[in-house]
Order: structure tokens, then C-alpha cells, then sequence
């Protein structure tokens, strides 16, 4: 959110919740409110809303990768972003090959075994087990 001006913060400021970064301004005496960090315009901001800065990277097995900026996931109707975990059933609206990502070796995944894929959901890869729908894998926030 960005502060508009009045109250205790300075006008256009980047208000989110945190505390404040090393080295914030805090026009407040004792500093802002528990859960408020004050960030100054321009600086890489940590909510949903906001790209986040190259070369943030994701781990899988212990290894950190590169994330990969791609156009924003679109979700069939009714469906929205879910944290899928191991050993759950993902729906056969995401079986198809539309859903498949292909370039896994260029992330440096390793490959599907046969009748398997890796699959986007949003800004993850889920290794899935194309006849059953079970997730084997699951790699969290790979894109952005």
C-alpha cells in the first residue's frame, strides 16, 4: 500500500507488513506499529503485487535455481492458486498437455519418468503421475 500522506508515515511511502528494513526512516517515535515496515519507493517490495527482483532463486533437492520470469499462469474457471503437496490428487482439467512444461531440463529438473509430466500450477512444477493424477513432486515458486 502506498501511503497517501498524513498520519505518521511520510507521503508515498511503501507501507507493508514486517517491520522496517535496515536503515528506514521512521517519522514515528518508537518506530511503526507491530507488523508495519516502512519501505522507501523503489526498492524491491516482498507482496504478490510486485515483480520480484532477478535473480531470485528456487531450491529444489538442496540446490538453489533460477527462477523463470514467464506471461502469469491463467487458471481454468473456478479454479485459483493452492499449495499442492506430495501424495495429493491433482484434477484431470491439469492432465492436459496445455498444463505440461517441457522445458524442465533448461531449469535443471531432472526428466519424467515415463507417463509422467512435469506440470505448471501457477508459480510451481508438480511432478505428476499422468494416469492416477497423484503428485510425486513438487517444486515451489519457479516462476515469477
Amino acid at each position: 500500500m502506498i501511503n497517501p500522506g498524513g498520519g505518521p508515515y511520510p507521503r508515498g511511502q511503501i507501507i507493508r507488513p514486517g517491520g522496517p528494513p535496515p536503515g528506514a526512516e521512521v517519522t514515528r517515535p518508537g518506530g511503526p506499529p507491530p507488523g508495519v515496515e516502512i519501505v522507501r519507493p523503489g526498492e524491491p517490495h516482498r507482496g504478490a503485487e510486485f515483480v520480484r527482483p532477478g535473480g531470485a532463486q528456487f531450491v529444489y533437492r538442496g540446490q538453489a535455481f533460477e527462477r523463470v520470469r514467464t506471461a502469469p499462469f491463467a487458471y481454468p474457471p473456478g479454479w485459483g492458486y493452492q499449495r499442492w503437496a506430495v501424495g495429493a490428487s491433482l484434477p484431470p482439467v491439469f492432465l492436459v498437455r496445455d498444463y505440461w512444461y517441457p522445458d524442465w531440463d533448461l531449469i535443471g529438473l531432472p526428466p519424467p519418468p515415463p507417463d509422467y509430466q512435469w506440470v505448471r500450477y501457477g508459480s510451481d512444477l508438480l511432478l505428476v503421475d499422468l494416469t492416477t493424477g497423484e503428485v510425486i513432486d513438487v517444486v515451489y515458486d519457479v516462476f515469477y
